[in-house]
């Protein structure tokens, strides 16, 4: 299983939000290019990045930052959401060599943004879903609508996307633990590769993770709290 170490990005920082309450914020480094290189430095292999900025002004604030990490870490394999809504955002972004983009909110809204992307990227392009209470949640998860987390992944695999990445929102930044449950039944609905974020607060978190067949997993806060080291998260890579 395919482990990513988080940044997420706002206001020029790396930043923890507690289940995605932007009033609930932790600085954890001052300058994400240095804890960037550090990540690569200890043998991390990918990267997740946030543009947190982004997906509250529903733009790519954070565009130039983000294309400047890429360029510091360019044998890890990085992908980016937040704040992503036009095909020219995507452009740019594959143009700076981010391997993944991250279709969010204007996946729900636009849909035909999602095919056009994948037609034109194929696997680079993945939907990120994000859910409260099981609803598909948007525009920097400060709107929950009516649509359901399975349904809404079956409607992207028929578009063409092939990986998804699921955060439960009320475990996010918590250390409560993944949702296991949802998991399960994300890998028993589609077919497509399942990334895993939100309450991951042990090794043992991750390796239930892995036993359910995911394809990769997110880990912030419980790194920068120090609950998950990277020595594990390698060691978990490894073995899975």
């Amino acid at each position: 299983m395919r482990i990513l170490p988080a940044i997420d990005l706002k206001n020029g920082r790396c930043v923890r939000l507690y289940q995605g309450d932007f009033e609930k914020e932790t600085i954890v480094n001052e300058d994400p290019l240095a804890q960037a290189k550090d990540f690569a430095e200890q043998g991390a292999t990918s990267l997740h990045l946030v543009d947190l900025d982004g997906a509250l002004a529903g733009k790519a604030v954070n565009a130039n930052l983000i294309a400047a990490i890429k360029n510091k870490v360019p044998k890890l394999v990085v992908e980016v959401g937040g704040g992503i809504r036009t095909m020219a955002q995507i452009d740019d972004y594959v143009a700076a060599g981010l391997d993944r983009i991250i279709i969010g909110s204007a996946a729900l809204k636009k849909p035909d943004l999602v095919k056009e992307a994948v037609t034109k990227y194929s696997k680079k392009i993945a939907v990120g879903i994000d859910a409260k209470a099981g609803l598909v949640a948007i525009s920097g998860w400060l709107d929950v609508s009516e649509t359901d987390y399975l349904t809404f992944a079956k409607e992207m695999e028929k578009i063409g996307v092939q990986t998804i990445i699921y955060t439960d929102i009320s475990r996010d930044g918590t250390l409560q633990g993944p949702n296991l449950e949802h998991y399960q039944k994300l890998q028993a609905a589609v077919q497509m590769k399942i990334i895993a974020s939100g309450g991951v607060s042990s090794k043992e978190d991750l390796m239930k993770l892995s036993d359910l067949g995911l394809y990769g997993a997110i880990v912030g806060k419980a790194y920068y709290s120090g609950k998950v080291t990277m020595k594990e998260i390698l060691e978990v890579e490894t073995l899975c």
